[in-house]
């Protein structure tokens, strides 16, 4: 068995914009793993945020060597490169047992799902115009973040006065922001807002009023962070790059839904390659938040498609 990895670089239709920063490309690492002539693949974005790049990334996955899809747990950590290699594993896998990885995770009746689709950050008469265009797609979601953020929803709504709203702030409130923002947000149509407060800073939420459901994203990772979100939020969202493949995503989907938690399945900005593993999580998403390849401006070959329906469920021939 042979593990290699390689960086690829995918542009993106426009600039994206968070509270964070911009972006013009995707950088990605695609993992393939052979043996017996048989290759299975993976993709992971290394993500600065949680202290990864993609020479880091890369030097975690060079430097496994042999080893078993059993024993990758113990021999990475959560985070970007396990996953890759852990969906890689999934995939391999499959191919040689002929048995797809929904019938092995017992998943019966796949549908594509309603994605959101996301504006990126930007002054409120950019973002009404991105709203206008998008305004046919069911679910928007919007990049906001900054203490100025009331006129760019305003511009949104205006935008898209029918599409249903979701809003991330990427860490980029205080609990004051949130609660002065929280009525307008109701008074919008805003369905959920990710990560108003900042992970280090977010025992604000403690006692804090949730007028509208609030989900962690950084603040989630796998299933060990389910104890400290509680009573701070009420849905998770679960990111493939953060839970370290889909092994363990799809343990800390079971164990949030027994706490009590929402489900929502997010994505970092990435080819569909990336998406395809959790296109089979979104399965029992109420929100679902894959829109990575609708951001590029070139994909893979055998991309997932999107319609009017959602995101349908990946073909073998990408993956699983």
């Amino acid at each position: 068995m042979r593990i290699t990895v390689q960086p690829e670089t995918f542009q993106l239709a426009q600039v994206f914009t968070i509270s964070r920063g911009s972006r013009s490309q995707a950088e990605v690492l695609t993992v393939r793993i052979e043996k017996d002539g048989v290759i299975g693949w993976g993709e992971c974005v290394p993500y600065a945020r949680y202290g990864e790049s993609l020479a880091s990334v890369t030097a975690q996955i060079d430097a496994l060597g042999d080893i078993t899809h059993e024993e990758l747990g113990e021999a990475l950590p959560a985070g970007a490169a396990r996953n890759a290699v852990d969906c890689a594993f999934w995939d391999l896998q499959a191919k040689i047992s002929g048995v797809p990885v929904a019938q092995r995770i017992g998943l019966q009746d796949l549908q594509p799902q309603i994605t959101a689709y996301t504006l990126s950050l930007d002054l409120p008469e950019a973002m009404e115009r991105q709203a206008k265009l998008h305004a046919h797609r069911p679910l928007l979601k919007i990049k906001l973040g900054t203490p100025d953020d009331m006129p760019r929803l305003e511009a949104v709504r205006r935008g898209a006065p029918q599409a249903r709203i979701i809003v991330d702030a990427n860490e980029g409130w205080s609990a004051e922001v949130y609660s002065d923002l929280a009525p307008h947000l109701l008074r919008l149509g805003v369905e959920l807002v990710e990560q108003p407060l900042p992970a280090s800073e977010d025992h604000a939420l403690l006692g804090l009023a949730r007028p509208l459901p609030i989900c962690a994203d950084e603040s989630c990772h796998d299933r060990s962070s389910l104890p400290h979100m509680r009573e701070k939020y009420d849905y998770a969202n679960i990111k493939l790059d953060k839970t370290g493949g889909l092994t363990e995503a799809l343990a800390l989907r079971d164990a949030a839904l027994e706490a009590g938690f929402g489900l929502m399945v997010g994505c970092m900005v990435g080819s569909s390659l990336a998406m395809a593993p959790a296109v089979l999580l979104a399965q029992a998403a109420q929100f679902t938040d894959l829109d990575g390849p609708l951001l590029l401006a070139e994909d893979r070959d055998h991309a997932l498609k999107f319609d009017a329906d959602g995101v349908h469920p990946p073909v073998s021939a990408l993956w699983g």
